[in-house]
């Protein structure tokens, strides 16, 4: 049996809709928070179990039977690694063989804050736990673009503060596929992975390529990370939220986000999807 936490979420989601062209769906365990958001799941033969991460009873029960699980990370802006210390712990309680984590890629040893310290706290405690383990270093989603830079195609200028950094965006639904792969597969107890893309992007190749699409000049003006807070606060957002934002352009000007991988398009056996696909299908539908 494969278990996938936060199955209602929008990665855990993906990887049990990758899991279901591979895999029998009576093999495949969802485990949600609210079970009424997983009826979809529930039609198509997935066993839906509820747990939270901070009730451990709950977590063991949910693993009972579980050979193999994906844990993904929880949310920035909780007591992250409590969370994961719990599942680990009620994993290897009900007799988990081996547990994947959900980590993030660091090219670099910058502290992105809300996320890194969580991580490695995590990693080693997963590692000293005794458990068969693999460390998923996944990378920044391309949908992720939407947050940092808007929605809707930028009028003459993208003003983001990452400087000259680049970023080996991955989509989220190959990064889910690379990682079913992973999950019904053998050969990598006890191994790490950076799930990113084949190509590394900077914020002036995303002008060019919405420029190119566009029709018009569009460019990427490096603005500082004070005056990104205002900007996004501006447009509505909490002050928390758009410095957890700002803190992705930092991460992204110190290299944290910059190492290309080939291991997702390994395990894809294609090329993962180019910034140029990306953009056309996403911020110019019916090009």
């Amino acid at each position: 049996m494969i278990l996938v936490t936060g199955a209602t979420g929008g990665l855990g989601r993906q990887v049990i809709k990758s899991l279901l062209t591979t895999t029998a769906a009576s093999e495949i365990v969802a485990m949600v928070r609210d079970v009424n958001k997983a009826t979809d799941l529930k039609e198509q033969g997935v066993t839906v179990r509820q747990a939270d991460y901070l009730d451990y009873e709950a977590l063991v029960q949910a693993f009972q039977g579980v050979d193999k699980m994906l844990l993904v990370s929880a949310v920035a802006f909780t007591d992250r690694a409590r969370q994961h210390r719990n599942v680990i712990d009620a994993a290897k309680q009900a007799g988990v063989k081996h547990l994947m984590y959900t980590s993030i890629q660091r090219s670099t040893n910058f502290v992105l804050t809300e996320v890194t310290e969580s991580d490695l706290a995590t990693e080693a405690y997963l590692k000293a736990s005794g458990l068969v383990y693999t460390i998923l270093k996944n990378g920044y989603y391309f949908e992720g673009l939407a947050y940092l830079i808007g929605s809707e195609v930028p009028n003459t200028e993208i003003r983001f503060t990452a400087g000259e950094g680049k970023i080996a965006f991955v989509k989220r639904t190959e990064l889910a596929e690379a990682t079913a792969v992973l999950l019904t597969s053998a050969g990598h107890e006890n191994q790490e992975y950076t799930l990113v893309g084949s190509e590394a992007y900077s914020f002036h190749d995303v002008a060019r390529e919405l420029s190119a699409l566009a029709g018009r000049s569009i460019t990427y003006r490096d603005i500082a990370l004070e005056s990104y807070v205002e900007q996004k606060v501006a447009a509505g957002f909490p002050e928390v939220v758009a410095r957890f934002f700002a803190q992705w352009g930092a991460a992204t000007q110190h290299g944290m986000l910059a190492e290309p991988d080939e291991t997702v398009e390994h395990l894809l056996g294609r090329k993962p999807t180019s910034l140029r696909e990306y953009l056309k299908t996403t911020y110019f539908p019916g090009f």
